[in-house]
């Protein structure tokens, strides 16, 4: 046998395979209808068991965050269970501590819906919707990264902290035939509430990001679900320090220009962190946000400039530059968000300078 009729051969008996477990589990693994009951008694609904528990809950408009899509990446969709829902698998143990398991904490995108359930969710997730939006403007900002205008169709308004994601759902593109979700930042103001504004980085190989910057285009009509997630501004600081690189920059932008939209009165710094000047962007946004308002202070700076960049700015990595500017922990918040080495290098800075932990707010990506 030649080894192409070999590789034939081996594929659809794999095929046949996974067709037959499919048939097996809907055959065998029949659990009927079940009861699921949310927050004592606020939403009870029957549905037909068998999917997991994050499919479940969307099915009936409610959404659990999952930054990964529910592949068990990102241990984002974390609910509360009572009573007995079966022993916690190994996809589920690096996301739970040991006090999350002995308190029913569980992934919902790993838990399958086979008896009656009772959860506890956050209040505020019942608000987050699915909204249909259109691509009004795609920006290239560099080389890798563009931002996103979608302006809602419905519903054509939206509620939202400055700093919290949306999740964008994908379609089948080139060989790729499963539909993923993924989670972007907004970099929009709350008050510009019939648009999002996402900033999204190509990632080599990445499903969505590839989807986002190769096949999405100006006009297309696309699935963002949300807002969802808890960095946005607290209350506590006179002080504020951001701390952002590549595309976390979107909610860092959605949160300065909100903050200086409703006139609070916070001291901001913006250090941005970047390798080479071409992968710096809103440079002349930020300047002159910085020359217009004394309470905004604009810190960009290169880790590796290129001799051709002629760069005349801070240098260095941006740990190293935030504690050359950052001294004085005094009624001081930071808030980070970019890679999680530059987000766990720039906390053990800042808890070095002598920042306390609940003083220090992030997002990692």
């Amino acid at each position: 046998m030649s080894i192409s009729a070999t590789v034939i051969s081996v594929s659809l008996i794999s095929t046949a395979l996974a067709v037959l477990v499919v048939l097996a589990d809907r055959i065998f693994n029949n659990y009927g209808e079940c009861e699921i009951d949310i927050n004592n008694g606020t939403r009870k609904f029957k549905v037909d068991g068998g999917s997991t528990l994050l499919a479940t809950l969307a099915s009936q408009q409610i959404f659990i965050p999952s930054a990964c899509g529910g592949k068990a990446t990102c241990g984002l969709c974390k609910v509360r269970m009572a009573g007995d829902a079966g022993v916690v698998l190994p996809t589920e143990e690096p996301y739970l501590t040991e006090d999350e398991k002995a308190n029913g904490v569980r992934l919902a995108c790993q838990l399958k819906v086979k008896q009656d359930m009772q959860l506890h969710i956050p209040e505020e997730l019942f608000s987050v919707k699915e909204y249909k939006a259109r691509v009004e403007k795609i920006t290239q900002l560099t080389h890798d990264i563009k931002e996103f205008r979608f302006t809602l169709l419905g519903p054509k308004q939206i509620e939202f902290r400055a700093g919290q994601y949306m999740q964008i759902e994908t379609r089948p593109y080139d060989n790729v035939r499963e539909i993923v979700t993924r989670a972007y930042s907004m970099a929009s103001l709350p008050s510009d509430n019939q648009a999002i504004e996402l900033i999204v980085r190509l990632v080599p190989g990445g499903i969505c990001t590839t989807f986002m910057h190769d096949h999405v285009k100006e006009g297309d009509t696309l699935i963002l679900r949300g807002p969802f997630g808890d960095f946005y501004l607290h209350e506590g600081a006179d002080e504020l320090l951001f701390i952002a690189g590549g595309s976390g920059l979107a909610p860092v932008k959605s949160i300065i220009f909100d903050v200086l939209e409703k006139g609070l009165d916070k001291k901001m710094t913006l250090f941005f962190g970047a390798v080479t000047k071409k992968d710096l962007y809103y440079v002349d946004l930020f300047q002159q946000l910085a020359d217009k308002h004394e309470n905004f202070n604009y810190v960009p700076a290169l880790s590796g400039p290129e001799p051709e960049d002629n760069w005349q700015g801070e240098t260095g990595l941006i740990t190293e530059v935030m504690k050359r500017h950052v001294a004085d922990p005094h009624n001081k918040q930071a808030y980070l968000c970019g890679s999680p080495g530059m987000i766990n290098a720039c906390v053990k800075v800042l808890e070095g300078i002598g920042l306390r932990e609940d003083s220090i707010f992030y997002d990692k990506f």
